[in-house]
């Protein structure tokens, strides 16, 4: 019988996925996914080649649970910077940074690899979890058009092009020294994008 971790098996169940996930994130970003397997997971993660399956049943669904877990946790870290900020500008700018550096952390496989490599079914369980972020963004703009701090604009045309811009790894992909100064770079391009007047300053 497998050894439980912790105090109990609801306890021992989430170690178990913590581990998982960590081996999971560390392949995910240095292999890409297609050159995963569950046995290299569970080697990683210090499991059994057969205990794995008593959590996931296959690679596809341990991808979903483990981008169903990531998604939440960030989506709660924005909602959190996001509403620390005073007004849609700084909001904003905030979302911008926030999307930034996740993207230099994580550096997600594009979505064109990940939908020709899953199911449909479990892409779009995948792809929905972008939901919630687009409509902060969309919230966003919505309240500085409302208070006047942004200019009157279509949302369905410029929700999709900052995304966009935002999911650009080049802007990221530069020495750690200079990362900072990059996003501070892509901030200020994506305020002005969308109408804000201010200087270098005060962005």
């Amino acid at each position: 019988m497998p050894k439980i971790i912790g105090s109990s098996l609801h306890e021992h169940r989430e170690q178990v996925r913590a581990k998982v996930f960590d081996a999971l994130r560390h392949q995910l970003y240095e292999r890409g996914f297609n050159a995963i397997t569950l046995a290299s997971v569970a080697a990683e993660a210090g499991l059994g080649r057969t205990a794995i399956y008593n959590h996931f049943p296959d690679k596809e669904q341990l991808l979903v649970a483990f981008v169903e877990q990531e998604a939440a946790q960030y989506v709660h870290r924005l909602h959190e910077a996001v509403a620390a900020e005073r007004d849609a500008v700084a909001k904003l700018a905030a979302f911008v940074r926030l999307q930034l550096h996740s993207l230099a952390d994580y550096h997600l496989p594009p979505g064109g690899t990940l939908s020709a490599a899953l199911a449909p079914a479990a892409y779009r369980r995948v792809a929905a979890h972008a939901d919630p972020i687009t409509e902060q963004l969309h919230d966003i703009l919505a309240e500085g058009m409302r208070t006047g701090a942004l200019p009157r604009q279509d949302p369905g045309i410029v929700v999709p092009m900052i995304v966009a811009a935002l999911g650009a790894s080049q802007v990221v992909d530069v020495p750690g020294e200079r990362l900072d100064e990059a996003i501070d770079a892509a901030v200020r391009f994506i305020l002005r994008a969308v109408g804000v007047k201010a200087d270098d300053d005060e962005l």
